[in-house]
């Protein structure tokens, strides 16, 4: 069994981070520049911690897949990051960030971390300030706040419909500086491919360049993986086509822990499914929930008129009606499951019967077509280009997809995982958001991880570590690890059958969405595990895999990815087949209350799921980390 010692330190709560500073282990000065740290990925997470690690004196690598950090998945978030300075003059604090974080996330979140992130959320913003970001502001020239789900505060920071761009901007200019002062050795175009341990502690990673198809081996004193989330584990997302589970999943099989994978985020507000062959889902900002109402049509045979021609009594404003406090602004998870009933119930809207109505024709007429132009005309822009429609005559048609993933590796207080020298910051990890994640808290935990937290924390380990004395990368381990990659990239070419790999990917997606999305049963989950299991077997019986390993080979990219997402979907099943309870984004139908709520079980199941890899052949072994709450009580989680 793997020792999950969370290393929480002791005292009352908002004392913990400030003491754990005081008395964590330092390097000097002088001795920073003898270890070699890589980051793997190069967001908002992985760009902050690269440049500040190397701002600090330490020799960083930094490796990403693409030919350039600015195309990380980070670019793509809209609606902004949260912070609790409370600028708005509405109530907020630090303890109601921390709190709002815990209630969100149905209290399956580490107390200790997200108290810490709610404490650092306030330096991020004076972080990101200072390097330019331009952020929107009020008439007078003060940051601006909007409204995000989950909250009734405003807290959240925003940059237009464009904040991910232009906070990873920021990061990346930081990153830029220090490569250009040769601090940080960037790799671009090389994926990692296998994580390398010696002696039980990450000392390195195996690279594949994209380009050439060659194998690389570098060796570190320390790893950092911030390489993001796994949602495209069900094909259709709103994640970049790139995104994947590989360096995570390579780190499973080396020995870290995954923690609570069947943990799925889904957003409520994406523009819906159009057909079986799409590539990938678009997100519509949160951020537009604090203007646009959203509706259904009371009566089903409305469903297809024109929805202007429906007036305001004939509409059912289902989230005010079931959600007064909160209304549109509800969170994420419990915004989506009404959703889906609303379509279940035959009310929903388009062509597919799958989706809603996000309408801005009452904010128009309080704030003029100018006033939403200026706050959301970019977002406007993109649901013109999807869909040809014109959202400031017509509502926007939403339907909730995969955005988000809450699982991840395991790590501890100090963001290490199991294996020792072993790092994972941002969405890679599980430590911060629980069973739902709220709005704009995804790029808070980005930049706090990279610019406020690892920089403490990775010295702690480092301390013990004699300076100077990483392996080779001539080590049996480095060699062993290569050979491996080396092995699943010839049997992948060897395959020779008859389906390309979206093939799979495709039907793979189709029986998560089916069996672990938005609503889960154990009879489905068992079906889903036999059938993944056999979707395995036949993907490397018969997939084709064209191309040589020694060169540019996209399909042979994908193909790997695609295996990696096989086996974490059935992981993924596992978690959510054994976790018999209802909370935040897991929603199993046999846990609920009457009016569809969901249904913890705080006895049995008010821990973090860690699961162990065991061999190829064998099940995973499930271990537990308790989750003991002593400034907040577990209650039914009410947003009504």
């Amino acid at each position: 069994m793997a020792n999950l010692d969370s290393r929480i330190p002791p005292g009352p709560l908002a004392d913990k981070w400030r003491k754990h500073k005081a008395d964590i282990r330092l390097v000097n000065p002088a001795n920073k520049r003898k270890y070699e740290v890589i980051v793997v990925g190069a967001g908002l997470a992985g760009s902050s911690a690269a440049s500040s690690l190397a701002d600090m004196g330490y020799k960083v690598k930094s490796i990403v897949f693409h030919d350039s950090p600015r195309r990380a998945h980070s670019i793509a978030a809209q609606g902004g990051i949260n912070a609790a300075k409370n600028y708005q003059n509405d109530g907020d604090s630090v303890h109601r960030l921390f709190y709002d974080t815990i209630k969100g996330g149905d209290y399956r979140a580490r107390e200790a971390n997200v108290h810490r992130l709610a404490e650092v959320s306030v330096n991020i913003i004076d972080q990101c300030v200072a390097q330019g970001v331009p952020f929107a502001r009020e008439y007078g020239g003060l940051l601006a706040n909007r409204s995000f789900g989950g909250a009734q505060v405003s807290r959240t920071f925003y940059a237009r419909g464009q904040t991910g761009q232009q906070l990873l901007l920021g990061a990346y200019s930081a990153l830029s500086r220090t490569v250009g002062q040769g601090l940080v050795e960037l790799v671009t175009q090389h994926e990692m491919v296998d994580l390398v341990v010696v002696d039980g502690h990450a000392k390195g990673v195996i690279t594949r360049d994209l380009v050439t198809g060659q194998l690389h081996r570098h060796a570190a004193d320390a790893v950092i993986l911030a390489t993001g989330g796994y949602g495209n584990v069900f094909n259709l997302s709103t994640y970049a086509r790139g995104s994947n589970t590989t360096a995570i999943w390579r780190a499973y099989k080396r020995g870290a822990c995954f923690g609570n994978p069947c943990y799925t985020q889904i957003h409520p507000t994406c523009i819906p499914v159009s057909g079986d062959y799409q590539s990938k889902l678009t997100l519509m900002s949160e951020s537009l929930r604090n203007d646009g109402r959203i509706w259904v049509p009371k009566r089903r045979e409305d469903c297809g008129k024109d929805p202007n021609t429906i007036p305001d009594e004939d509409r059912d404003y289902f989230l005010e009606r079931i959600y007064p406090s909160f209304g549109n602004l509800a969170p994420r998870d419990v915004s989506s499951r009404a959703a889906k009933r609303m379509c279940d119930d035959g009310r929903g809207v388009g062509e597919t019967g799958l989706g809603v109505y996000l309408d801005f024709s009452h904010a128009i007429k309080r704030l003029g077509e100018a006033g939403v132009r200026e706050r959301y005309g970019n977002l406007f822009d993109i649901y013109h280009e999807i869909t040809n429609e014109n959202a400031y005559r017509t509502p926007m048609r939403i339907y909730p997809a995969v955005h988000y993933t809450m699982g991840g590796l395991w790590v501890d207080y100090n963001l290490m995982s199991n294996v020792p020298g072993l790092f994972v910051l941002g969405e890679a990890n599980f430590s911060d958001h629980g069973a739902n994640r709220l709005g704009a808290s995804a790029l808070m935990q980005g930049l706090a991880d990279g610019y406020f937290v690892i920089p403490y924390t990775i010295g702690d380990y480092l301390a013990g570590q004699k300076p100077g004395a990483r392996p080779s990368t001539d080590a049996p381990a480095f060699r062993q690890a290569e050979e491996n990659v080396a092995a699943q990239v010839a049997r992948l070419l060897r395959a020779k059958g008859c389906e390309p790999v979206n093939h799979y990917h495709r039907r793979l997606g189709q029986l998560m969405w089916t069996h672990c999305g938005m609503a889960r049963t154990r009879a489905g989950l068992e079906q889903a595990i036999q059938e993944i299991g056999a979707l395995r077997e036949e993907f490397w019986r018969n997939v084709s895999v064209p191309g040589s390993a020694s060169s540019l080979n996209q399909a042979l990219e994908r193909a790997g990815r695609v295996a990696d997402f096989i086996e974490l979907g059935e992981l993924m099943c596992r978690d959510a087949l054994t976790r018999e309870e209802s909370c935040g984004g897991h929603f199993r139908e046999e846990h609920q209350y009457s009016d569809g709520e969901c249904k913890r079980d705080d006895v049995n199941f008010a821990h973090v799921a860690a699961w162990e890899f065991l061999g190829e052949d064998r099940v995973p072994v499930r271990n537990a980390e308790p989750l003991n709450y002593e400034a907040v009580k577990m209650s039914v989680r009410s947003y009504k």
